[in-house]
């Protein structure tokens, strides 16, 4: 995963674009993954984490009726996430994540390694559901960091 941060930190860089992070279920550790690399300064602006409802409601603004209605681990909670963190931050490039890491918390519906990572450059947003098998908590987390590194160099 090192070569993988690096890659991003310096395409980020050589394109002089600036990133802003959202985080729900990986509690920072996507942030706190970029910030360990040498050079992330030059790149990195903001990472939040906003874990409980309440967060995303206050700091965020995603409106509490889609929470209710669609829940936290949701498509439409990514969006509002992503979308919103970009209006904060007025990064190049917002990510969002949002989900379940377990290993307790999961339903039917939202089972434990459902998670939602979202992402903005411009007018351009993706959204993109995974379900990771591994039900441990940390490697759920891990697995979703991943996603979100490799989607940020597909849109760079």
């Amino acid at each position: 995963m090192k070569k993988l941060i690096r890659l991003v930190i310096k395409l980020l860089g050589k394109k002089g674009l600036n990133i802003s992070f959202v985080e729900s279920c990986t509690g920072g550790l996507l942030s706190s993954s970029i910030t360990s690399m040498n050079g992330s300064s030059k790149v990195f602006t903001l990472g939040l984490v906003t874990y409980s409802n309440q967060a995303k409601i206050n700091i965020l603004k995603v409106p509490k009726k889609i929470i209710t209605k669609h829940g936290a681990v949701s498509y439409e909670t990514c969006l509002c996430m992503v979308k919103n963190l970009n209006k904060i931050s007025k990064t190049n490039i917002s990510v969002s994540i949002t989900g379940v890491a377990g290993p307790k918390g999961g339903t039917k519906q939202k089972p434990v390694g459902l998670v939602y990572i979202g992402i903005k450059r411009g007018k351009k947003v993706i959204i993109k559901k995974s379900l990771f098998r591994n039900k441990k908590r940390n490697t759920i987390q891990k697995s979703t960091v991943n996603q979100a590194l490799k989607m940020i160099l597909n849109i760079i």
